[in-house]
């Protein structure tokens, strides 16, 4: 009997396909399909075809701006808008190009030289920047920024090594890590950079399938002696500085209705902590209903991480409605936490909440876990304690316009940016007091007509936005008025804090304030010292001259966003700052990173 040959050409197409890896588009295409429903959700809102209301939070614009733009629906968004040729116009003042590094770097002098940051030397945008400096080395400092330099929105990383006047640049190793789906990652978004106690830094993003359900957050590691030149593995391992993976992975999910948002890392830098050089990652995890905060812990270098426990918890003095869970008190719609912790080790994370009767009256909110404490245990965590009323009654973005503003996001006309009050809450403790807490953040209790029509067409500058601190004597567990740091009649937004070794306090924030951008949306970057624990401020205007309004006329690609958050970072010697500058280059408006240093 004979056996019954394969013809030639099947065998090897049969080997061809068993060769196939595990992780190819052959063996999952069937996911592709799955999106994930809190994307979709979220683009839909931004494209005007649902409407938004009540308490529930929207993702971050980083994601939503990426997401648009992989399913082919940012040309929708902005084909519905007034575009006109992209403007090569010389700014004012633009400089010459100086080259500084391998990249296309550039310098705008003044009394704070404004340095570039980024070397991608294309137009696609950067921002939505982060910053640390290395703790036993204070001329070294990383910091990140969401980046399109490969495609879509990434995350990128800048290393210097003498305290900021020259930069390298790269991206993470984020690409080798599968996701749950069998994909790696398309895209990314919400770069957070810090360093331990003894120079290791860690970098994190959210990483997602643009066009899956499947999206986590993981993190990298660049040991003491890389100084953030490179990011690894944090595992230790043979030849830990050539390996990408495996990454620390602080969530990881494959489900349409879970998308993890807006994370954000912090280490105890404290040596005399007894929880020195953990690292804590906060972060939102969105669901068809809620959006509570989480919280994960690594006591490793980075390399496992605690499962996630949301923290936020229940409180029915001020969460009193617009929970999604079983708990009616539940404060669990919530974006934009912050972690940071004291030098006895104790951990707060502070964040905005939206569980609360009136429509764009909001709250700022604290917990905190003791210093004695296992806080990978939500039952370690207090219950949420009210800082201050967020106010969030700015105008909103009811169709598409020629400013930028996306569809369903506050902006404060004449600018296209979003006035993100919820994502730029920073606290700090006082190092030479532990129990003296401060928290920092923006909002538009102060506004009036003709900004406070609640509709962005309809509103129009001055547009009275301020920035505030409120301070805590006793450890977080009750707070003093809310004290405006910022001056009355024009726009300050978007702002971050860092506190010096001696209590010094430094606010760094955007600010319409200078000759007529109020009115024109051009803006600068103001920075605000306090000497006395946050009782006076001053003030100094950090960029050397205002930066253009970004709108769909000279820019319609990167239009109605300017990032969620910026970045500043302080030790004995003062503070570093970046954020997301739109002075192009040779005369363009466009988005890239720039660094001042302070004083």
């Amino acid at each position: 009997m004979k056996r019954a040959r394969i013809p030639v050409i099947l065998l090897i197409a049969l080997t061809l396909v068993a060769m196939l890896p595990a992780t190819s588009d052959y063996r999952v295409s069937s996911q592709q399909v799955v999106k994930n429903a809190i994307l979709e959700y979220n683009a839909q809102v931004a494209l005007g075809q649902i409407s938004h209301s009540g308490k529930r939070q929207l993702v971050s614009g980083g994601a939503i701006n990426t997401y648009l733009e992989a399913t082919g629906r940012v040309a929708a968004a902005v084909a519905t808008r007034t575009a006109a040729p992209f403007s090569r116009a010389v700014e004012p003042g633009s400089g010459s190009i100086t080259r500084r590094t391998l990249g296309c770097a550039n310098v705008f002098h003044g009394q704070f030289n404004n340095i570039r940051v980024n070397q991608d030397c294309s137009f696609r945008r950067q921002a939505e920047e982060f910053i640390a400096i290395n703790p036993t080395d204070p001329n070294n400092l990383v910091a990140g920024q969401n980046d399109s330099v490969i495609g879509f929105n990434h995350c990128g990383i800048d290393f210097s090594f003498d305290r900021g006047k020259t930069w390298g640049t790269m991206v993470p190793p984020f690409w080798q890590f599968q996701l749950p789906d069998g994909h790696t990652a398309d895209a990314a978004s919400d770069p957070a950079v810090t360093f331990d106690s003894r120079g290791n830094a860690y970098f994190t993003c959210i990483i997602f399938d643009v066009a899956a359900a499947a999206n986590g957050i993981v993190v990298a590691k660049s040991n003491a002696a890389f100084g953030g030149s490179f990011f690894h593995s944090p595992r230790v391992q043979a030849f830990q500085e050539f390996r990408a993976v495996p990454l620390g992975v602080v969530a990881s999910d494959n489900n349409p209705s879970i998308f993890n948002d807006k994370e954000f890392i912090n280490a105890d830098r404290s040596l005399t902590s007894p929880k020195r050089d953990n690292v804590y990652v906060t972060w939102t995890r969105f669901t068809d209903t809620n959006s509570p905060i989480y919280f994960s812990q690594s006591t490793n270098g980075g390399d496992t991480w605690s499962a996630g426990v949301e923290i936020s918890g229940a409180n029915a003095a001020i969460c009193t409605i617009g929970s999604g869970g079983p708990n009616p008190n539940a404060c669990d719609q919530d974006q934009g936490s912050w972690p940071f912790s004291a030098p006895d080790g104790t951990i707060y994370v502070v964040f905005g909440n939206a569980n609360t009767p009136l429509f764009g009256i909001n709250q700022v909110v604290i917990v905190s876990c003791p210093p004695a404490a296992n806080c990978a245990l939500a039952a370690s965590w207090t219950a949420p304690v009210k800082i201050a009323d967020l106010v969030g009654t700015h105008p909103i973005a009811f169709a598409p316009n020629a400013a930028g503003c996306p569809v369903g996001r506050q902006c404060l006309p004449p600018n296209g940016y979003r006035a993100p009050e919820f994502t730029s809450i920073t606290g700090l403790v006082d190092p030479t007091n532990p129990s003296r807490v401060f928290v920092t953040w923006a909002d538009f209790r102060n506004g009036g007509a003709p900004c406070n029509t609640l509709n962005f067409a309809t509103s129009a500058p001055p547009c009275d936005n301020d920035v505030f601190i409120a301070v805590s004597t006793n450890g977080g567990a009750t707070w003093g008025a809310a004290r405006r740091i910022t001056p009355a009649g024009s726009a300050q937004w978007q702002p971050w804090s860092a506190i010096g070794p001696g209590g010094e306090i430094y606010v760094a924030y955007y600010d319409r304030k200078y000759g007529d951008c109020e009115f024109t949306g051009c803006n600068d970057i103001t920075l605000s010292v306090s000497k006395d624990r946050g009782v006076t401020f001053h003030h100094f205007r950090i960029t050397t001259a205002s930066m253009p309004n970004l709108v769909v006329a000279n820019n319609p690609v990167q239009a109605g966003f300017l990032g969620d958050y910026m970045g500043i970072d302080a030790d004995k010697f003062g503070a570093v700052i970046v954020w997301g500058d739109t002075r192009g280059r040779g005369g363009t408006v466009e988005e890239d990173i720039y660094f001042a240093r302070f004083p």
